[in-house]
């Protein structure tokens, strides 16, 4: 059973970091692409940033370039997003995205609030 568990999100000031986590099991995470997305109330969800299997490549929203980092993991089958000069349009609810098999997988989420 394909499980993405994100965790690491929180309440920080506008400039301040973040590191989220995303934990996957029920398949094998080496093998694929994982993306970052996030979703704000009242907006579409919209592509962060996404990493190759094999770490060869990532590629980046506009807004989050040169601000967010992702990362793997293969070892710890886990997947990072480092998010440093928190701004206040990035508050949302984060997600971890694997497509395995054909089939979209989502994690619950966590939620970012940027906030003085």
């Amino acid at each position: 059973q394909v499980q993405l568990v994100e965790s690491g999100g929180g309440l920080v000031q506008p400039g301040g970091s973040l590191r989220l986590s995303c934990a996957a099991s029920g398949f094998i995470f080496s093998n694929y692409a994982m993306t970052w997305y996030r979703q704000a109330p009242g907006k579409e969800r919209e592509l962060v940033a996404t990493i190759t299997s094999l770490d060869i490549g990532t590629v980046y929203a506009d807004s989050v370039r040169g601000r967010f980092t992702i990362s793997r993991d293969n070892a710890k089958n886990t997947l990072y997003l480092q998010m440093n000069s928190l701004k206040p349009e990035d508050p949302a609810v984060y997600y971890c995205n694997a497509r395995v098999l054909g089939i979209s997988r989502w994690g619950q989420g966590t939620q970012v609030t940027v906030s003085s």
